[in-house]
C-alpha cells in the first residue's frame, strides 16, 4: 500500500514548514494523519469488539476486524480524495476495512461498522486522537510546572521592578512573577486533566436513537436492560472513554470545552512568553533564553525563539477555539456544516497547544535569570519606585497632604533637574533624616507579602485525580 505520507496526486504533505512551534513535536504526531487514521481504525474495531462482548456478534468477528485495522492496511490520502464524494473519510474507510475483513474472514465481513454512522466514528476517533494529545500537554505542563518551582524558590527574594502600564510601579520580586506563571500553568494542567476525564465516546446512529442496535439485538435475554445504552458503555469501555449520557451528534458539549481548556492552556503559557519577551529586550536583559536563536543577517543576534513560538500560539488558539464554538449552533438530529467544520481547527488547536506546552517545558528549565540587572534597574527612576512608600512612611510625621505636596515637589525636581528622591526630599525639607530617608528609599525593603504569596503559591500541588 503507498505510504500515508504519500500522496497520490503528486501534492505533498503538511511537514509543518510554516508552523515550527509544533512541526516535530509529540503533539503533531499525535494528531497528524496516521493518528487520526489509527483513531478511525480504533473506533471501528472497538465497536466491533463491543457488539461481540453483549453477544450481538460472534467472538472471532472482533477479533479479525482488529486484526484488519491496521494503519499499514490503508491509504490515508486515497481516503482523503474519496471523502468529497460523501463529505466524510469514514465512508470510503468503512469499504476499504470491509473488504479487508473479507479477506481474512468473509463471514465477519458484515459485522464492520454495523449500526453505526459516519458522525459517530468521526466524532469518537477526533476524542480518542484528543485524550492521547492531552496526555502530552499535561506531561508537558508538569515539567513546566516543576521548573518554574525551581526559579520561584530559588529567587523568591529578588528584587525587581513590578510594572503597569509598561511602567515602573513598585517593586516586586522575580520569584512571585514565577509563582505567578506556575499558578496559571497549574490552573491549565487541572482544566485538561478534567476534560480528559469527561471526553465521551460517540453512539447513536442514524438519528441518535440507537434503533439499529436494537434491531440487531438478535438474543436480547443477553444483555442486562435497553440494548442501546449497553452497548454504549461497552463501546467506551472499549476505547477508555466517557460513557455519554446522551448521542451528543448536536450536543457539542464535549468540543465545546476542548475548544475552552485550549484557549486557557495557550493563554496561560502566552502570559509567560509575553513577560520573558519583554524581559529579554536588548535594554532590559532581565532575563535571558538560555539557547537563543541566530538572525540570517545579524550574527550579534541571540532571539528569544522559544517565547516567540509559543506567543504565535497562543495568538491562534482562540480564533480556533471560537470556530468551534460557532459550530454549536447545529441544527437537527445531526448538522451539515457546523460538525464538518469542527475537524481541522480542533486539530489544529490541539497540536499548537501541544507544540507551545512542549517549547514552555524547555524554556522555563533553562531560562537564565539575571539578579544584578533587576537590582539595578530598580535604581533607574533614582527612588521614584518608592514614592508609594514614602507617603505612607511620612504621612504620620508631617500630616498626609504636606506629604503628599511634599512627595509631588520632590518627584517633579528630580524630573526636571535630575538627582535623586532622597537628595530631592531634603532639598524640599530639611526637617527629613537622611538615615530615614535611605531607609525608606531601599527597594529591598518594600516587598510586601511577596515572599509568603510566593511560599503559599507554591505549596499548590497539581490535580491527579478529576472528580
Amino acid at each position: 500500500m503507498t505510504s500515508i505520507d504519500e500522496t497520490a496526486d503528486g501534492g505533498e504533505p503538511d511537514t509543518g514548514l510554516l508552523a515550527p512551534v509544533r512541526a516535530g513535536t509529540a503533539a503533531e504526531a499525535a494528531t497528524g494523519d496516521s493518528a487520526v487514521l489509527q483513531a478511525l481504525l480504533d473506533a471501528e474495531a472497538a465497536l466491533t469488539r463491543a457488539q461481540c462482548t453483549l453477544g450481538l456478534a460472534p467472538a472471532e468477528a472482533g477479533r479479525r476486524v482488529t486484526d484488519a485495522a491496521r494503519p499499514d492496511r490503508f491509504d490515508a490520502r486515497s481516503l482523503a480524495l474519496r471523502a468529497r464524494a460523501g463529505g466524510n473519510p469514514v465512508i470510503p474507510l468503512v469499504a476499504d476495512l470491509t473488504r479487508e475483513v473479507a479477506e481474512l474472514a468473509p463471514e465477519h465481513a458484515e459485522f464492520v461498522h454495523r449500526g453505526a454512522t459516519s458522525q459517530d466514528i468521526v466524532d469518537t476517533a477526533l476524542m480518542l486522537v484528543a485524550a492521547r494529545t492531552l496526555d502530552v500537554i499535561t506531561a508537558d505542563l508538569l515539567r513546566t510546572a516543576e521548573g518554574l518551582a525551581l526559579l520561584a524558590a530559588g529567587h523568591r527574594d529578588t528584587p525587581m521592578p513590578g510594572r503597569t502600564l509598561t511602567q515602573h510601579a513598585v517593586p516586586t520580586t522575580f520569584g512571585l512573577k514565577a509563582a505567578g506563571w506556575r499558578s496559571l500553568v497549574l490552573d491549565a494542567h487541572d482544566r485538561l486533566v478534567r476534560t480528559r476525564a469527561t471526553l465521551p465516546a460517540q453512539l447513536g446512529g442514524a438519528a441518535g436513537t440507537l434503533a439499529a442496535f436494537h434491531a440487531y439485538a438478535q438474543q436480547p435475554a443477553a444483555i442486562d436492560g435497553d440494548p442501546g445504552l449497553a452497548l454504549t458503555a461497552a463501546y467506551a469501555g472499549e476505547l477508555g472513554l466517557a460513557t455519554p449520557d446522551l448521542p451528543w451528534h448536536t450536543l457539542r458539549t464535549p468540543i465545546a470545552d476542548l475548544a475552552g481548556a485550549l484557549a486557557f492552556t495557550a493563554g496561560a503559557l502566552g502570559k509567560i512568553a509575553a513577560d520573558v519577551l519583554v524581559l529579554s529586550r536588548t535594554e532590559i536583559a532581565e532575563v535571558a533564553e538560555a539557547a537563543g536563536g541566530g538572525s540570517s543577517a545579524m550574527p550579534h543576534k541571540s532571539n528569544p525563539v522559544r517565547a516567540t513560538l509559543i506567543a504565535s500560539a497562543a495568538r491562534q488558539v482562540p480564533a480556533l477555539s471560537a470556530v468551534l464554538f460557532g459550530a454549536m449552533t447545529a441544527e437537527d438530529e445531526r448538522p451539515a456544516g457546523p460538525w464538518h467544520a469542527e475537524w481541522q481547527p480542533l486539530r489544529d488547536a490541539l497540536r499548537l497547544t501541544g507544540g507551545a506546552a512542549q517549547q514552555a517545558a524547555e524554556l522555563c528549565a533553562e531560562l537564565r535569570i539575571e539578579p544584578e540587572r533587576m537590582l539595578r534597574h530598580l535604581d533607574l527612576t533614582e527612588g521614584l519606585i518608592l514614592s508609594e512608600r514614602l507617603s505612607a512612611a511620612l504621612a504620620p510625621v508631617i500630616g498626609r497632604n504636606a506629604a503628599k505636596e511634599l512627595l509631588g515637589k520632590a518627584s517633579r525636581r528630580v524630573a526636571e533637574h535630575g538627582g535623586t528622591l532622597t537628595d530631592a526630599l531634603r532639598q524640599e525639607s530639611d526637617a527629613l533624616p537622611a538615615e530615614l530617608l535611605r531607609a525608606l528609599t531601599d527597594p529591598r525593603g518594600y516587598l510586601g507579602s511577596a515572599g509568603a504569596l510566593t511560599d503559599r503559591a507554591l505549596a499548590r500541588t497539581p490535580d491527579r485525580n478529576p472528580r
